[in-house]
């Protein structure tokens, strides 16, 4: 199973890090110029702003879990990496869906974006602890 394949998966979760950190900036610098009006206008500029925190600190943190992955493998941490990776997508991408679109029912995505990424740092304290 490649969730085995621990150096495959540390380089996994870096090139994901790395690539999740890139459409951080990007997505962030589109809302910020070319989105501006169309998010004051559904009044949800905020929404995409935290959108856009938390995609670019989740970023970094799972940069954090790939280079710790690469000195020291384990399954617990990489659950932690998929799990925010995931929760990344689902959280961050259902605010910047329901700031553009303004379908209020996108708005009760996110909360399950966000039990995934605090599922995600419970497990990073748990696989950290646990070495």
């Amino acid at each position: 199973m490649w969730l085995a394949d621990l150096s495959f998966m540390s380089k996994f979760i870096l090139i994901a890090a790395a690539i999740s950190g890139v459409l951080a900036v990007m997505v962030g610098a589109f809302g910020a110029h070319a989105l501006h009006e169309l998010l004051e206008s559904n009044q949800r500029l905020a929404t995409f702003e935290t959108a856009s925190q938390y995609h670019f600190y989740h970023s970094i943190a799972l940069l954090i879990i790939g280079y710790y992955l690469k000195r020291r493998p384990s399954d617990v941490l990489n659950c932690s990496a998929i799990s925010m990776l995931v929760g990344i997508i689902v959280f961050s991408g259902s605010l910047y869906l329901l700031s553009i679109t303004n379908q209020t029912i996108l708005g009760a995505v996110a909360p399950i974006g966000g039990v995934l990424l605090i599922i995600g740092w419970g497990l990073l304290a748990f696989g950290i602890w646990k070495r």
